[in-house]
């Protein structure tokens, strides 16, 4: 305990100022704080006691908690971003996360005016309950393959929605499986032709008495992976039969179907659909800041907390936050908690501008924001998966334990690395589009948003990296410019490439491993520039910008060296200035150190949102973890049950043979 309060007096920086950076200013910090402590303190958020709780169990719970989260915000009048932020510090998915951060979203992107007139106000109410029913069991990633049809009846002004195979079944939607009154059902159209794959609105149980409709089979996939992690949310399966609904009921802001059967394509852009997926995506950023830094603070603490081999100047045994093994395995993780926060803000202010862009019917950045939310969420999810896995291992056995509420985290956490698109395809998806970008720059075509720098890529490709000392590293514009000149040179290298091939979707397909290289390259340069973007502003506090320019170049330099061979192998840095790179690293991770506990508190996350007894703001972690396994129910017997059955008869056995 004394180690961690030593930590904090010798702080050096303003932490309540970083505290409030952290959450996007003095307001957004006030109610976070207040809805932490209201979250911390109400015993219905309990969640000590997840361990030894039954799917069942964990599924009611989960439920119990959103209808308080429910009531809670409605109590304290709370904008959907404010009811959002309640529920991210309940610490738990539900249903609800699905109803607001999809169903919501594309209704408001997908939705006519009218449709929306009739629609959002009864989901906003939630007097309908909503999910996102797009994945099949055959089918996930690869939407227009999807097989459930909606055939057209003109006779009766009604869609009719088959499940046509086993295949067809839809599977994964959370919310689906116990909870959802309707559903955002993902169906080819079917009029003369297959019109391809749309949105419609059905609905599958009776708003009475919630028993499912009919002509539809639906429930609950089962348990998943990991004690507690996400098995409070009831991802459901659903077969139709027949199932009916009104024409209305499709989708029809990219289109409509008239009362004749007539297919009408609005004067819309078919990337529209996607608007709903980048809703979903900037909110996956903000997450992913929130769970790494969740994950972060559990291992700095407990490092600062615990001690083993080498005595200090009080021959006690170090401190293993003091090695510097433990500080490359920790630190730049702690960097990129603040890396990914500063770039998610960031996301959710360009969000706005750009759905304002939409309402007015400017489609013109859509390419480029789709592409970059699409990479981000990517790169995000899979840094943080790993992260909060290394985190774990950084712990060493105690991080094993369900105590430490790493392995739980990690459960509920790596989901996000397949929903909303799988990574890897994502990333494909990016390095395409940067392929693209470049090959269409020959007929006069500029670059916009994060892909600006490509409009430079004369003077990249040309000019290398100028290091002669280790400061020189410590420049914003130097590893930016590094950072940007491997981004383009892997891109133009692989255009080139692709230039050779019969056609593009050929090259594309032999590429793709390259593809997601380019694509890692472009977001990393993107979390990079926002992050000295936001060191480069203004910032109160006492030596607060001191200490967010140590994480930025920390978190620059710490992806020169993971990824050196990039940089060398298109030919801007030589293997002096790699190494250069690699020993300012070790010099800006010794000077995180002094600072590492306060800036973890910086995070303000409580003790019950960590539910964690490793990182315990006090750092009493060895009292709890012998409270914790006494409470353990497997310890309310001296004697096991199964003894007499099972091992008595075994040591009796055993005890005969030795006396002969």
């Amino acid at each position: 305990m004394e180690d961690l309060a030593r930590e904090r007096a010798e702080t050096t920086f303003d932490v309540e100022a970083m505290k409030i950076i952290w959450a996007g200013g003095r307001q957004a910090f006030e109610l976070q704080h207040k809805l932490a402590s209201i979250v911390a303190n109400d015993p219905v958020f309990r969640k000590d006691n997840k361990p030894n709780m039954t799917r069942k169990e964990l599924f009611i719970g989960g439920i119990r908690k959103a209808a308080h989260c429910r009531e809670l915000a409605l109590e304290l009048g709370l904008s959907e971003d404010d009811a959002r932020t309640l529920r991210t510090l309940r610490g738990e998915k539900a249903y609800d996360d699905l109803h607001w951060n999809m169903f919501i979203p594309v209704l408001r992107t997908q939705a006519t005016a009218e449709q929306q007139k009739k629609w959002l106000p009864l989901a906003t109410s939630m007097s309908v309950i909503g999910c996102y029913a797009q994945t099949e069991i055959g089918h996930g990633s690869n939407v227009q393959g999807l097989e459930t049809t909606a055939t057209f009846d003109p006779s009766t002004d009604e869609f009719i929605l088959n499940s046509p195979t086993l295949t067809s079944t839809k599977w994964w939607p959370g919310g689906l499986g116990k909870v959802a009154t309707h559903a955002i059902v993902h169906a080819r159209l079917i009029l003369d032709k297959d019109y391809g794959v749309h949105a419609f609105i059905v609905q599958i149980r009776s708003l009475e008495d919630h028993k499912p409709l009919r002509t539809i089979t639906v429930g609950d996939i089962g348990q998943k992976f990991g004690n507690g992690g996400n098995n409070t949310v009831d991802n459901g399966f659903a077969q139709f039969n027949n199932t009916r609904i009104p024409r209305d009921n499709l989708l029809m802001r990219m289109a409509i179907v008239t009362k004749e059967g007539k297919y009408v394509r609005q004067n819309v852009p078919k990337q529209m659909l996607y608007g709903g997926m980048i809703a979903a995506r900037q909110i996956i950023l903000m997450e992913a800041s929130m769970d790494l830094s969740h994950a972060v603070t559990i291992a700095v603490r407990y490092s600062a907390v615990r001690r083993q081999f080498s005595l200090d100047d009080g021959n006690r045994e170090i401190q293993v936050l003091d090695y510097p093994t433990q500080q490359q395995k920790i630190f730049p993780l702690l960097a990129s908690a603040y890396a990914f926060r500063f770039v998610g803000q960031w996301m959710e202010s360009l969000y706005s501008e750009v759905m304002y862009q939409f309402e007015n019917n400017n489609f013109s950045a859509l390419a480029e924001i789709h592409a970059c939310t699409s990479g981000l969420k990517a790169l995000t999810t899979s840094v943080t998966a790993d992260a909060i896995e290394k985190c774990r291992k950084a712990c060493g056995g105690h991080g094993y334990l369900c105590a430490s509420g790493l392995p739980e985290l990690f459960a509920a956490y790596i989901p996000s690395c397949t929903y909303e698109g799988d990574n890897t395809l994502l990333f494909i998806q990016v390095g395409k589009f940067l392929v693209k970008t470049i090959l269409n720059m020959k007929t006069s075509f500029r670059p916009q948003g994060t892909t600006q720098y490509l409009a430079d890529l004369d003077l990249l490709t040309k000019k290398n990296c100028e290091v002669s000392d280790e400061d020189d590293w410590l420049s914003s514009n130097v590893i930016l410019g590094a950072f940007k000149a491997r981004a383009a040179r892997l891109a133009l290298s692989i255009s080139r490439q692709i230039l050779k091939f019969p056609n593009q979707d050929a090259g594309f397909e032999e590429l793709s491993v390259n593809l997601v290289s380019v694509a890692q390259a472009h977001c990393q340069l993107i979390v990079l520039s926002k992050f000295i973007d936001k060191v480069h502003g203004a910032i109160p506090g006492l030596n607060v910008k001191k200490q967010l320019q140590l994480l930025c170049n920390t978190y620059g330099l710490s992806l020169v060296c993971e990824h050196v061979e990039d940089f060398l192998v298109t030919g801007y840095l030589t293997k002096r200035q790699a190494n250069l790179a690699r020993h300012q690293l070790r010099s800006l991770l010794s000077h995180v150190r002094p600072n590492a506990i306060a800036l973890v508190d910086s995070f303000d996350h409580t003790d019950h949102y960590l539910g964690s007894v490793l990182g315990r703001y006090d750092g009493d972690v060895y009292t709890h973890l012998y409270m914790e396994a006494l409470k353990d129910p497997f310890n309310n017997s001296a004697v096991t049950e199964g003894y007499k059955e099972y091992i008595e008869p075994i040591i009796k056995q055993r005890l005969q043979s030795s006396k002969l």
